[in-house]
This record gives C-alpha cells, structure tokens and sequence, in this order.
C-alpha cells in the first residue's frame, strides 16, 4: 500500500508545549501508512537533539521561516513552503503555531494540498495586545480558516474563543487535547534525591516550568515569592525555562534580595526528575492554550496553584487537584501555597487526585494519536468520495 505523505510545520523549536506536541506526533505516527515529513526554523532549545532523532522522519530546516512578521522573510519562507510541499507530493498538510499556521496552511493551498489541518495551541490574539493588532491576527485567522479543513483545538476554551472571534465553523473543529506518557513521570527515588540536593535538600521547593516570556508573567512568581517567604523563610522558588524577560528577572531578584531564595535552572530535559524534587507547581499566565506543563504536574502527582486562564481551567479542579485564582492575584496565590505548605497531607492528596484525574481523562498519549490518525483518515476518505478514488 502506498504511504500518505504527511507534513507538520512549525514556526520554531522552543522547549514549548506545541512544539513537543508536533513532534510527538510526527514520531509516532504509524511508519506503515504514512511517509513523515518535518518542517521548522532552526532555532529553539530542541534543535539540538531533532538532528539525531527518528531516522523515519524528513527533517526540513528553514532560516527564512521567522516568528516576527518579515516580508521578505516571509514571502520567501511562502514560495519555499510551496515547491517543497509540490516537490514532495505532500497529502497531508498539518501546521502549528501562529506564523507556520498562515503561511504553510496558504502555501498548501497554493500547491493544491487536498488536506489542510490546523492546531491551535492557544491562539494568536490575546486581550493584552493592541486592539489594531488583535483585528489584524483574527482576520488573517479567519481569511486562512476559510481554506483549512479542520481545527484541532486542545482545550475547550480555545474553540469557544475562536467561535466568538468568527474563526471557522463549528464543524471545523476537533478537541484533541495534548497526551503524557503517566509513566515517564515516575523517576527514581535517587534521582529526585540528586535533584533536591543540587538545590539543597531543605525547605520546601516551589517551582514553575515555563518560557520567560510576556505571556507567562514570570514577575508574578517573584512576587509570590516575595510574599511567601516572609511566612516560610526555608521556602525556595525554582524557574525552570529561559527566554526575553531573564535580564529583567535577575535584576528583580538582585533588587528584592532573592538570590539565595530564587533559583534560575534555563532549560532543562530532566523535566520528570524537577517535577519530582518539587512540593507544588506554580503557573502565572496571562493567556494560554493548555498547558503541557501543568498535565506533566499532574502526571509527577504535585499539587498546582494557577491563575484561571483559558484552558487552565480546564485542567485544575478547584480544591481538588490544586487551585485556580483571578489573574493578578498575587496574595491568592501567595496564601494558597503557604496553605499547602503548612499542610503537607493535603498537598500529597491533591497532587494524588491531579495524577488520578490525568489517568481517568482523555489526556493520554495513545489516545491523542488514535484521534490524530482517526481524523487524517476521516479527511482522506472524505476527499477521495469528492474527488473519486485519485493517487494521493
């Protein structure tokens, strides 16, 4: 049987939840039905470790393809996208991420691709940018729906958001939501013990996962921080992630007095071990789609204190599996963790019921990929009847 040839684009290899969500999808799609292709900039904390990865898959990449919005970049990043896309007979054209999104799904078009998917892993448009600028993002949005045959969302709230901004229609629309391997995130006593001893084994560890950027809101951490300290002095506060805003925050921390209460680990692959050495995960974003992050939270069995955003919400039941408090809420979130850290019995039952809810949900990986193939599927056999039984 001949292979459909898939290809996934995305904007960049950031250590991110869309970017770990493509890959994973790509390297796990069944090697017999499908010819796997690849395509991003070469910039990202995971750039790195793609070169050596699955040998099954097409690796593609392209300077040109630039997060910021470049015209001349852009166009040549189009016109490359289009006759690499001819070039391969590509079936299946699956885009993530903003950039990638609008421009691999309009070059797809270009080329006649009869399959154009979407994901959106939050969308591009959030309530903190200029009005002008938002207009502008759910135009494109909406202009580039119109030649998309599905829109996977991973949380609810994103097709709620997309509905409400006149993006696509709802038949469009696919939740698929982001799936962990639970048992990745079971390290060895040992491990956890290695990692608690780098950051010195005592006081209890406060930690968040996440780009230093904008949209994570970092600063807010610190001023939790600042606040919890004050109540629990042995308490230490872990930031795993880098990006933009980490000049910004080492001068906070200076400024405040935090060095030996805040520590910055960059990015780090022994995510499973961090989350194991850590008492409660924090997450302070202002916008998101769902956060990988806070379902690798779930799956270590750590309690979560969270601003309500979006699909955070989602994830979290309040009381339950941790909390979720108003964005800006920096003394909510501050007193919610000295709670949890004055009460270690109900941290642990929370962070059990977090693991428990993760296993009980939709949120598996073996799931995920049997609704990714199920769909590609769906789409085939739909474009076949249109079009008759043709080549693909």
């Amino acid at each position: 049987m001949k292979k459909i040839r898939v290809l996934h684009i995305i904007t960049n290899l950031a250590l991110g939840g869309a970017q770990k969500n493509a890959l994973y999808i790509i390297a796990n799609l069944n090697p017999e039905k499908y010819e796997k292709y690849f395509i991003s900039a070469p910039t990202g904390s995971l750039y790195d470790d793609i070169v050596a990865q699955n040998k099954t898959i097409n690796f593609q990449f392209l300077k040109c393809l630039k997060r910021r919005i470049s015209p001349i970049q852009d166009i040549r990043a189009f016109f490359f996208l289009a006759h690499y896309i001819k070039q391969n007979k590509i079936s299946i054209v699956h885009t993530h991420s903003s950039k990638a999104g609008i421009l691999g799904r309009w070059a797809a078009k270009f080329s006649q691709v009869p399959i154009i998917i979407h994901s959106v892993h939050g969308w591009s448009f959030n309530q903190n940018m200029p009005g002008y600028v938002k207009a502008l993002y759910i135009f494109l949005e909406r202009i580039t729906a119109k030649i998309t045959n599905s829109l996977i969302a991973v949380c609810k709230s994103d097709i709620v958001k997309g509905q409400r901004a006149r993006i696509g229609n709802n038949c469009q629309y696919v939740l698929i939501s982001y799936g962990i391997e639970s048992a990745a995130f079971n390290p060895s006593i040992q491990a956890c013990a290695q990692v608690r001893a780098q950051w010195g084994d005592e006081g209890n560890i406060v930690g968040m996962i996440a780009c230093l950027k904008p949209q994570k809101n970092p600063l807010d951490f610190l001023r939790m921080a600042i606040i919890v300290c004050a109540d629990k002095p042995q308490a230490r506060f872990v930031l795993v992630g880098d990006g933009i805003l980490r000049p910004t925050i080492e001068q906070f921390i200076q400024a405040h007095g935090l060095q030996t209460k805040v520590i910055l680990l960059g990015w780090r692959r022994d995510i499973p071990a961090l989350l194991a050495a850590m008492d409660i995960v924090v997450l302070t974003s202002l916008w998101e789609g769902q956060p990988i992050a806070l379902l690798e939270a779930m799956a270590a069995g750590k309690p979560i204190v969270a601003y309500d955003t979006d699909g955070v919400k989602e994830i979290i039941c309040n009381n339950e599996n941790g909390y979720v408090l108003g964005q800006g809420d920096i003394t909510g979130l501050a007193d919610k963790i000295i709670g949890l850290l004055s009460d270690s019995k109900q941290a642990k039952e929370m962070g059990a019921k977090g693991r428990e809810r993760l296993i009980r949900s939709e949120h598996s990986a073996r799931q995920m990929m049997r609704s990714i193939e199920r769909l590609y599927a769906n789409l085939l056999i739909a474009n076949n009847s249109m079009w008759g039984n043709a080549d693909s």
